[in-house]
């Protein structure tokens, strides 16, 4: 899962927004509509990073497809604090932009 993390994060395109993604919903789960109203994306944007995240198991959907809300994986919750690292980084890279 580390891997995964940094790679989908900190290494590829795109990996600042599904960093900010990932915070919005440890935050609290939320719909792609929510997340894309509360962050400021596109819809389309949302549901494209949010397929990146599902087909590496970082989240999941639970509930029907149109409301669907997303949620961290167990395998990330038990990787949290390596989540965070990397979650981190990223966020100290931004600024420093």
């Amino acid at each position: 899962m580390e891997g995964v993390l940094w790679y989908l994060l900190a290494s590829s395109r795109g990996g600042e927004t599904r960093a900010r993604i990932l915070r919005a919903i440890d935050e609290r789960p939320r719909n792609a509509n929510q997340l894309a109203d509360d962050l400021g994306f596109d819809y389309t944007t949302i549901r494209h990073h949010m397929d990146v995240l599902m087909e590496n198991n970082v989240v999941e959907k639970s509930g029907d497809e149109y409301a669907a809300v997303y949620l961290l994986t167990d395998q990330v919750r038990a990787n949290w604090e390596t989540a965070e690292e990397v979650l981190d980084a990223v966020e100290s890279d931004a600024e420093g932009e």
